[in-house]
Protein backbone atom coordinates (compact mmCIF):
# COMPACT_ATOMS: atom_id res chain seq x y z
CA UNK A 1 0.00 0.00 0.00
CA UNK A 2 2.85 2.11 0.62
CA UNK A 3 4.91 1.59 -2.66
CA UNK A 4 1.22 2.02 -4.15
CA UNK A 5 0.09 5.36 -2.82
CA UNK A 6 4.07 6.61 -3.39
CA UNK A 7 3.48 5.46 -6.90
CA UNK A 8 0.03 8.05 -7.18
CA UNK A 9 2.20 10.74 -5.66
CA UNK A 10 5.02 10.57 -8.21
CA UNK A 11 2.11 10.40 -10.80
CA UNK A 12 0.41 13.57 -9.49
CA UNK A 13 3.83 15.55 -9.41
CA UNK A 14 4.45 14.62 -12.79
CA UNK A 15 1.25 15.87 -14.06
CA UNK A 16 1.50 19.33 -12.31
CA UNK A 17 4.94 19.63 -13.27
CA UNK A 18 3.56 19.36 -16.90
CA UNK A 19 0.89 21.28 -16.56
CA UNK A 20 2.75 24.38 -15.39
CA UNK A 21 5.19 24.06 -18.20
CA UNK A 22 2.09 23.93 -20.23
CA UNK A 23 0.59 26.71 -19.50
CA UNK A 24 3.91 28.74 -19.28
CA UNK A 25 4.58 27.98 -22.56
CA UNK A 26 1.37 29.08 -23.52
CA UNK A 27 1.19 32.56 -21.98
CA UNK A 28 4.96 32.74 -22.95
CA UNK A 29 3.21 32.65 -26.72
CA UNK A 30 0.15 34.74 -26.24
CA UNK A 31 2.35 37.61 -25.36
CA UNK A 32 5.12 37.38 -27.92
CA UNK A 33 1.93 37.27 -30.47
CA UNK A 34 0.69 39.91 -29.49
CA UNK A 35 3.68 42.43 -28.84
CA UNK A 36 4.39 41.07 -32.60
CA UNK A 37 0.59 42.34 -33.66
CA UNK A 38 1.13 45.57 -31.93
CA UNK A 39 4.04 46.81 -33.00
CA UNK A 40 3.84 46.05 -36.78
CA UNK A 41 4.97 47.88 -39.36
CA UNK A 42 1.71 50.13 -40.77
CA UNK A 43 1.67 49.50 -44.91
CA UNK A 44 1.82 52.64 -47.03
CA UNK A 45 -0.24 51.35 -49.65
CA UNK A 46 -2.95 50.32 -47.30
CA UNK A 47 -2.76 52.77 -43.99
CA UNK A 48 -6.04 52.26 -42.06
CA UNK A 49 -7.04 53.38 -38.48
CA UNK A 50 -8.78 50.76 -36.70
CA UNK A 51 -12.42 51.06 -35.63
CA UNK A 52 -11.06 51.10 -31.63
CA UNK A 53 -8.72 53.62 -32.04
CA UNK A 54 -10.46 55.59 -34.26
CA UNK A 55 -14.00 55.72 -32.02
CA UNK A 56 -11.63 56.67 -29.03
CA UNK A 57 -10.12 59.51 -31.17
CA UNK A 58 -13.64 60.41 -32.50
CA UNK A 59 -15.25 60.31 -28.96
CA UNK A 60 -12.16 62.69 -27.41
CA UNK A 61 -12.41 65.19 -30.49
CA UNK A 62 -16.31 66.03 -29.91
CA UNK A 63 -16.10 66.24 -26.30
CA UNK A 64 -13.57 68.42 -26.90
CA UNK A 65 -15.12 70.59 -29.06
CA UNK A 66 -18.86 70.08 -27.82
CA UNK A 67 -17.42 70.81 -23.78
CA UNK A 68 -19.20 73.77 -22.29
CA UNK A 69 -19.25 72.50 -18.54
CA UNK A 70 -17.70 74.32 -15.92
CA UNK A 71 -14.57 74.76 -17.49
CA UNK A 72 -16.27 77.50 -19.64
CA UNK A 73 -14.84 80.26 -17.58
CA UNK A 74 -10.82 80.21 -16.41
CA UNK A 75 -10.63 80.22 -12.83
CA UNK A 76 -9.65 83.59 -12.48
CA UNK A 77 -6.81 82.70 -10.04
CA UNK A 78 -5.30 80.80 -13.30
CA UNK A 79 -4.28 84.60 -14.26
CA UNK A 80 -3.75 85.94 -11.21
CA UNK A 81 -6.38 88.35 -11.12
CA UNK A 82 -5.63 89.80 -15.16
CA UNK A 83 -8.00 92.55 -15.62
CA UNK A 84 -8.98 93.63 -19.44
CA UNK A 85 -10.73 96.79 -20.23
CA UNK A 86 -12.45 96.80 -23.68
CA UNK A 87 -13.41 100.22 -25.39
CA UNK A 88 -16.77 100.70 -26.49
CA UNK A 89 -16.22 101.56 -30.19
CA UNK A 90 -18.48 103.47 -32.48
CA UNK A 91 -20.60 100.41 -34.22
CA UNK A 92 -19.13 101.77 -37.63
CA UNK A 93 -15.81 100.05 -35.91
CA UNK A 94 -16.92 96.51 -35.37
CA UNK A 95 -20.58 95.70 -35.49
CA UNK A 96 -21.78 97.38 -38.57
CA UNK A 97 -20.11 95.02 -39.71
CA UNK A 98 -21.31 91.94 -38.79
CA UNK A 99 -24.20 92.81 -41.01
CA UNK A 100 -22.19 90.46 -43.52
CA UNK A 101 -22.30 86.97 -42.04
CA UNK A 102 -19.39 85.91 -43.45
CA UNK A 103 -17.33 88.08 -41.08
CA UNK A 104 -17.68 86.01 -38.35
CA UNK A 105 -16.67 82.79 -40.06
CA UNK A 106 -13.51 83.50 -42.68
CA UNK A 107 -10.19 82.72 -41.86
CA UNK A 108 -9.46 85.99 -40.56
CA UNK A 109 -12.47 86.50 -38.03
CA UNK A 110 -10.28 85.80 -35.03
CA UNK A 111 -10.71 89.99 -34.52
CA UNK A 112 -14.37 89.30 -34.24
CA UNK A 113 -14.17 85.64 -31.77
CA UNK A 114 -11.43 87.16 -29.06
CA UNK A 115 -13.71 89.99 -29.08
CA UNK A 116 -16.70 88.34 -28.75
CA UNK A 117 -15.13 85.59 -26.13
CA UNK A 118 -13.43 88.42 -24.08
CA UNK A 119 -17.19 90.38 -23.70
CA UNK A 120 -18.41 87.57 -22.16
CA UNK A 121 -15.48 86.64 -19.51
CA UNK A 122 -16.71 88.34 -17.01
CA UNK A 123 -14.52 87.42 -14.22
CA UNK A 124 -11.52 88.53 -16.60
CA UNK A 125 -13.09 91.62 -18.10
CA UNK A 126 -13.37 94.90 -15.78
CA UNK A 127 -15.67 98.46 -16.88
CA UNK A 128 -13.47 100.07 -14.51
CA UNK A 129 -10.38 101.10 -17.21
CA UNK A 130 -8.08 102.56 -13.89
CA UNK A 131 -7.94 98.98 -12.94
CA UNK A 132 -7.14 97.30 -16.07
CA UNK A 133 -3.92 95.46 -17.39
CA UNK A 134 -4.88 95.61 -20.77
CA UNK A 135 -7.26 97.65 -23.01
CA UNK A 136 -8.71 95.77 -25.99
CA UNK A 137 -9.15 97.62 -28.95
CA UNK A 138 -12.44 95.94 -30.98
CA UNK A 139 -11.63 96.65 -34.76
CA UNK A 140 -12.84 94.71 -37.08
CA UNK A 141 -10.67 95.25 -40.43
CA UNK A 142 -11.05 92.23 -42.04
CA UNK A 143 -14.48 92.36 -43.29
CA UNK A 144 -14.67 94.50 -46.41
CA UNK A 145 -14.90 92.00 -48.91
CA UNK A 146 -14.06 92.72 -52.62
CA UNK A 147 -16.36 92.84 -55.10
CA UNK A 148 -14.79 91.18 -57.28
CA UNK A 149 -13.23 88.12 -55.85
CA UNK A 150 -14.88 88.37 -52.93
CA UNK A 151 -11.87 87.77 -50.69
CA UNK A 152 -11.15 89.99 -48.12
CA UNK A 153 -9.81 94.03 -48.89
CA UNK A 154 -7.70 95.41 -46.28
CA UNK A 155 -7.05 98.46 -48.28
CA UNK A 156 -8.36 100.46 -45.62
CA UNK A 157 -6.90 98.69 -42.41
CA UNK A 158 -4.53 101.59 -41.75
CA UNK A 159 -6.98 104.20 -42.05
CA UNK A 160 -9.78 102.74 -39.69
CA UNK A 161 -7.13 102.06 -37.01
CA UNK A 162 -5.67 105.45 -37.13
CA UNK A 163 -9.28 107.02 -36.93
CA UNK A 164 -9.63 104.57 -33.58
CA UNK A 165 -7.00 105.61 -31.95
CA UNK A 166 -7.71 109.27 -32.69
CA UNK A 167 -11.15 108.47 -31.05
CA UNK A 168 -9.64 106.40 -27.75
CA UNK A 169 -6.74 109.33 -27.19
CA UNK A 170 -9.05 111.92 -27.85
CA UNK A 171 -12.03 110.75 -25.31
CA UNK A 172 -9.84 108.81 -22.87
CA UNK A 173 -6.20 109.62 -21.03
CA UNK A 174 -4.79 105.60 -21.16
CA UNK A 175 -3.28 106.13 -24.37
CA UNK A 176 -1.44 108.63 -24.26
CA UNK A 177 -0.50 107.73 -20.71
CA UNK A 178 1.04 104.75 -22.30
CA UNK A 179 2.02 105.42 -25.65
CA UNK A 180 -0.29 102.50 -26.56
CA UNK A 181 2.13 100.09 -24.97
CA UNK A 182 -0.63 98.38 -22.74
CA UNK A 183 -2.97 98.37 -25.99
CA UNK A 184 -4.13 94.94 -27.69
CA UNK A 185 -4.75 94.69 -31.37
CA UNK A 186 -5.66 91.68 -33.78
CA UNK A 187 -4.12 91.64 -37.03
CA UNK A 188 -5.03 88.26 -38.39
CA UNK A 189 -3.88 88.70 -41.78
CA UNK A 190 -1.76 87.13 -44.19
CA UNK A 191 1.26 89.50 -42.48
CA UNK A 192 0.02 90.95 -39.44
CA UNK A 193 0.10 94.50 -39.11
CA UNK A 194 1.41 95.04 -42.44
CA UNK A 195 -2.02 94.69 -44.13
CA UNK A 196 -0.91 94.09 -47.60
CA UNK A 197 -1.27 90.15 -48.78
CA UNK A 198 1.81 90.36 -51.15
CA UNK A 199 4.93 89.94 -49.10
CA UNK A 200 7.17 92.62 -50.63
CA UNK A 201 4.50 94.94 -50.59
CA UNK A 202 3.54 94.19 -46.77
CA UNK A 203 7.18 94.75 -46.45
CA UNK A 204 7.65 98.13 -48.31
CA UNK A 205 4.71 99.51 -46.27
CA UNK A 206 5.55 98.08 -42.82
CA UNK A 207 4.07 98.35 -39.40
CA UNK A 208 1.78 101.48 -38.93
CA UNK A 209 3.88 104.16 -36.53
CA UNK A 210 1.01 104.25 -34.41
CA UNK A 211 0.97 100.75 -33.67
CA UNK A 212 4.80 99.61 -33.37
CA UNK A 213 4.24 100.41 -29.61
CA UNK A 214 1.62 97.79 -29.04
CA UNK A 215 0.39 94.45 -28.34
CA UNK A 216 -0.75 92.75 -31.88
CA UNK A 217 -2.49 89.19 -31.82
CA UNK A 218 -1.32 88.10 -35.31
CA UNK A 219 -1.43 84.62 -37.50
CA UNK A 220 1.68 85.85 -39.02
CA UNK A 221 4.65 84.69 -37.57
CA UNK A 222 8.52 83.12 -38.62
CA UNK A 223 11.36 82.04 -36.71
CA UNK A 224 13.83 84.67 -38.65
CA UNK A 225 14.11 88.38 -38.53
CA UNK A 226 11.16 90.56 -40.49
CA UNK A 227 9.61 93.74 -40.46
CA UNK A 228 6.07 92.45 -40.31
CA UNK A 229 6.76 91.15 -36.98
CA UNK A 230 9.15 93.67 -35.69
CA UNK A 231 6.38 94.33 -33.10
CA UNK A 232 5.06 93.25 -29.23
CA UNK A 233 2.98 90.20 -30.45
CA UNK A 234 1.08 86.63 -30.00
CA UNK A 235 0.84 84.35 -32.39
CA UNK A 236 -3.00 83.22 -32.84
CA UNK A 237 -4.33 80.79 -34.80
CA UNK A 238 -6.19 81.30 -37.89
CA UNK A 239 -9.91 81.39 -37.51
CA UNK A 240 -12.01 77.82 -37.58
CA UNK A 241 -16.00 77.77 -36.72
CA UNK A 242 -16.11 75.06 -33.91
CA UNK A 243 -19.37 74.58 -34.86
CA UNK A 244 -18.40 73.27 -38.54
CA UNK A 245 -15.76 70.92 -36.83
CA UNK A 246 -18.66 69.29 -34.50
CA UNK A 247 -20.79 69.00 -37.43
CA UNK A 248 -17.61 66.74 -39.53
CA UNK A 249 -17.49 64.77 -36.78
CA UNK A 250 -20.65 64.28 -35.72
CA UNK A 251 -21.56 62.98 -39.83
CA UNK A 252 -17.81 61.35 -40.64
CA UNK A 253 -16.92 60.39 -37.09
CA UNK A 254 -13.24 58.72 -36.98
CA UNK A 255 -14.47 55.45 -37.12
CA UNK A 256 -13.07 52.53 -39.60
CA UNK A 257 -10.93 53.60 -42.50
CA UNK A 258 -9.45 56.51 -43.69
CA UNK A 259 -9.09 55.78 -47.14
CA UNK A 260 -7.43 58.95 -48.40
CA UNK A 261 -3.52 58.62 -48.01
CA UNK A 262 -2.30 61.81 -48.48
CA UNK A 263 -4.99 64.73 -49.02
CA UNK A 264 -4.37 68.61 -50.62
CA UNK A 265 -7.94 70.62 -52.07
CA UNK A 266 -6.71 74.37 -53.08
CA UNK A 267 -5.43 76.48 -55.13
CA UNK A 268 -2.28 74.79 -57.26
CA UNK A 269 -1.23 76.86 -60.41
CA UNK A 270 -0.58 74.74 -63.28
CA UNK A 271 1.70 78.20 -64.14
CA UNK A 272 2.48 79.49 -60.59
CA UNK A 273 3.45 83.34 -61.98
CA UNK A 274 0.20 84.91 -61.90
CA UNK A 275 -0.26 88.71 -63.55
CA UNK A 276 1.79 90.36 -60.74
CA UNK A 277 5.04 88.72 -61.60
CA UNK A 278 4.84 86.42 -58.33
CA UNK A 279 5.19 83.36 -58.23
CA UNK A 280 2.58 81.85 -55.93
CA UNK A 281 3.65 79.57 -53.10
CA UNK A 282 6.94 80.00 -54.17
CA UNK A 283 6.19 77.16 -56.94
CA UNK A 284 5.62 74.54 -54.33
CA UNK A 285 1.82 74.12 -54.78
CA UNK A 286 2.72 73.52 -58.55
CA UNK A 287 5.74 70.95 -57.44
CA UNK A 288 3.62 69.20 -55.45
CA UNK A 289 0.78 68.99 -58.57
CA UNK A 290 2.91 68.15 -61.22
CA UNK A 291 5.12 65.63 -59.05
CA UNK A 292 2.19 63.58 -57.73
CA UNK A 293 -1.06 64.15 -59.92
CA UNK A 294 -2.04 60.86 -60.81
CA UNK A 295 0.07 59.09 -58.21
CA UNK A 296 -2.79 57.31 -56.32
CA UNK A 297 -1.35 57.66 -52.67
CA UNK A 298 -2.13 61.19 -53.55
CA UNK A 299 -5.57 62.64 -53.43
CA UNK A 300 -5.03 66.34 -54.53
CA UNK A 301 -7.97 68.23 -56.18
CA UNK A 302 -7.01 71.94 -57.84
CA UNK A 303 -11.36 73.28 -57.31
CA UNK A 304 -13.09 73.94 -53.91
CA UNK A 305 -15.87 72.48 -52.82
CA UNK A 306 -17.64 73.41 -49.98
CA UNK A 307 -18.25 69.88 -48.16
CA UNK A 308 -13.67 69.73 -48.11
CA UNK A 309 -13.85 68.77 -44.40
CA UNK A 310 -15.37 65.39 -44.88
CA UNK A 311 -12.36 64.99 -47.01
CA UNK A 312 -9.57 65.76 -44.46
CA UNK A 313 -11.65 63.78 -41.52
CA UNK A 314 -10.84 60.68 -44.42
CA UNK A 315 -7.40 61.21 -44.60
CA UNK A 316 -4.04 59.89 -43.15
CA UNK A 317 -1.94 62.92 -43.88
CA UNK A 318 -2.89 66.66 -44.93
CA UNK A 319 -0.52 68.55 -47.03
CA UNK A 320 -0.37 72.31 -45.71
CA UNK A 321 1.92 73.92 -47.95
CA UNK A 322 2.05 77.76 -48.14
CA UNK A 323 0.36 80.16 -50.26
CA UNK A 324 1.24 83.76 -50.21
CA UNK A 325 2.07 83.89 -46.57
CA UNK A 326 3.61 81.11 -44.65
CA UNK A 327 0.44 80.36 -42.57
CA UNK A 328 -2.60 78.46 -43.25
CA UNK A 329 -6.12 77.81 -42.06
CA UNK A 330 -5.41 73.86 -42.98
CA UNK A 331 -2.89 73.64 -40.08
CA UNK A 332 -6.05 73.76 -37.44
CA UNK A 333 -8.46 72.01 -39.67
CA UNK A 334 -5.94 68.81 -39.84
CA UNK A 335 -5.28 68.48 -35.91
CA UNK A 336 -9.03 69.12 -35.21
CA UNK A 337 -10.20 66.58 -37.95
CA UNK A 338 -7.40 64.23 -36.82
CA UNK A 339 -5.31 64.26 -39.81
CA UNK A 340 -1.58 64.21 -40.03
CA UNK A 341 -0.85 67.75 -40.64
CA UNK A 342 2.67 68.27 -43.13
CA UNK A 343 4.05 71.56 -42.63
CA UNK A 344 5.83 73.07 -46.18
CA UNK A 345 6.24 76.40 -45.09
CA UNK A 346 10.54 77.17 -44.15
CA UNK A 347 11.03 78.86 -41.00
CA UNK A 348 7.44 79.30 -40.25
CA UNK A 349 6.43 79.92 -36.26
CA UNK A 350 3.02 78.19 -35.16
CA UNK A 351 1.14 79.33 -32.20
CA UNK A 352 1.18 78.43 -28.37
CA UNK A 353 4.12 75.65 -28.56
CA UNK A 354 4.36 75.44 -25.27
CA UNK A 355 0.67 73.66 -24.99
CA UNK A 356 0.50 72.52 -28.82
CA UNK A 357 3.85 70.48 -29.10
CA UNK A 358 3.85 70.72 -32.82
CA UNK A 359 7.04 68.59 -33.58
CA UNK A 360 4.90 65.61 -31.78
CA UNK A 361 1.55 66.07 -33.85
CA UNK A 362 2.90 66.64 -37.37
CA UNK A 363 5.36 66.69 -39.97
CA UNK A 364 7.83 69.51 -41.99
CA UNK A 365 9.31 68.84 -45.16
CA UNK A 366 11.35 71.83 -46.61
CA UNK A 367 10.01 73.56 -49.51
CA UNK A 368 13.29 72.39 -51.60
CA UNK A 369 12.05 68.44 -50.30
CA UNK A 370 8.88 68.86 -51.59
CA UNK A 371 9.59 66.01 -54.69
CA UNK A 372 10.64 63.83 -51.67
CA UNK A 373 6.97 63.77 -50.06
CA UNK A 374 6.21 60.17 -51.20
CA UNK A 375 9.26 58.57 -49.53
CA UNK A 376 9.18 60.87 -46.68
CA UNK A 377 5.23 60.34 -45.62
CA UNK A 378 5.91 56.58 -46.65
CA UNK A 379 8.71 56.16 -44.18
CA UNK A 380 6.31 57.66 -41.20
CA UNK A 381 3.42 55.27 -42.18
CA UNK A 382 5.68 52.37 -41.76
CA UNK A 383 7.66 53.53 -38.16
CA UNK A 384 5.66 56.22 -35.93
CA UNK A 385 2.30 57.03 -37.52
CA UNK A 386 0.03 55.31 -34.56
CA UNK A 387 1.89 58.02 -32.08
CA UNK A 388 2.29 60.98 -34.11
CA UNK A 389 -1.86 60.06 -34.21
CA UNK A 390 -2.28 58.89 -30.57
CA UNK A 391 -0.66 62.64 -29.57
CA UNK A 392 -2.68 64.77 -32.55
CA UNK A 393 -6.05 63.10 -31.16
CA UNK A 394 -5.11 64.35 -27.05
CA UNK A 395 -8.34 66.89 -26.67
CA UNK A 396 -6.19 69.98 -25.50
CA UNK A 397 -4.50 70.23 -28.86
CA UNK A 398 -7.74 70.58 -30.74
CA UNK A 399 -9.10 72.99 -27.83
CA UNK A 400 -6.21 74.95 -28.02
CA UNK A 401 -6.45 76.17 -31.51
CA UNK A 402 -10.24 76.84 -31.65
CA UNK A 403 -11.95 80.05 -30.71
CA UNK A 404 -14.98 79.46 -28.53
CA UNK A 405 -17.89 81.95 -27.21
CA UNK A 406 -17.98 81.66 -24.54
CA UNK A 407 -14.41 81.06 -23.49
CA UNK A 408 -13.56 77.55 -22.64
CA UNK A 409 -10.89 77.20 -20.44
CA UNK A 410 -7.57 76.02 -22.63
CA UNK A 411 -8.82 77.19 -25.99
CA UNK A 412 -7.43 79.58 -28.14
CA UNK A 413 -8.88 82.46 -26.51
CA UNK A 414 -7.59 81.14 -23.16
CA UNK A 415 -4.32 80.63 -25.00
CA UNK A 416 -3.96 84.31 -25.58
CA UNK A 417 -4.83 85.45 -21.96
CA UNK A 418 -1.99 83.18 -20.68
CA UNK A 419 0.34 85.02 -23.08
CA UNK A 420 -0.82 88.25 -22.20
CA UNK A 421 -0.30 86.99 -18.53
CA UNK A 422 3.38 86.88 -19.22
CA UNK A 423 3.70 90.15 -20.33
CA UNK A 424 2.54 92.02 -17.50
CA UNK A 425 5.64 94.36 -17.49
CA UNK A 426 3.57 96.16 -19.66
CA UNK A 427 1.03 97.14 -17.47
CA UNK A 428 0.47 100.98 -16.77
CA UNK A 429 -0.86 100.05 -13.65
CA UNK A 430 0.72 97.69 -11.60
CA UNK A 431 3.99 99.62 -12.85
CA UNK A 432 2.84 102.17 -11.02
CA UNK A 433 1.65 100.36 -8.05
CA UNK A 434 4.98 98.44 -7.69
CA UNK A 435 7.21 101.88 -7.99
CA UNK A 436 5.43 102.97 -4.78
Amino acid sequence: MRILHNGRQSEKSLFFKYYKWVLWFSFTLYFLTSLFISNKSISWSKTRVSGSQSSLASRILLESVNKTSHKSKPNPASFKDLKIYIYDLPSGYNEDWLSNKRCSNHLFASEVAIHRALMNTYDLRTFNPYEADFFFVPVYVSCNFSTVNGFPAIGHARSLLSSAIQYISTNHPFWNRSLGSDHIFVASHDYGACFHAMEDRAIDDGIPEFLKNSIILQTFGVKYKHPCQDVENVLIPPYIPPESVRKTLEKTPLTGNRDIIVFFRGKMEVHPKNISGKFYSKRVRTEIWRRFNGDRRFYLQRHGFAGYKSEIVRSVFCLCPLGWAPWSPRLVESVALGCVPVIIADGIRLPFPSTVKWPEISLTAAERDVGKLGRILEDVAATNLSTIQRNLWNPAVTRALLFNDPMQEGDATWQVLDSLYRKLDRSYRRSKVSSQ
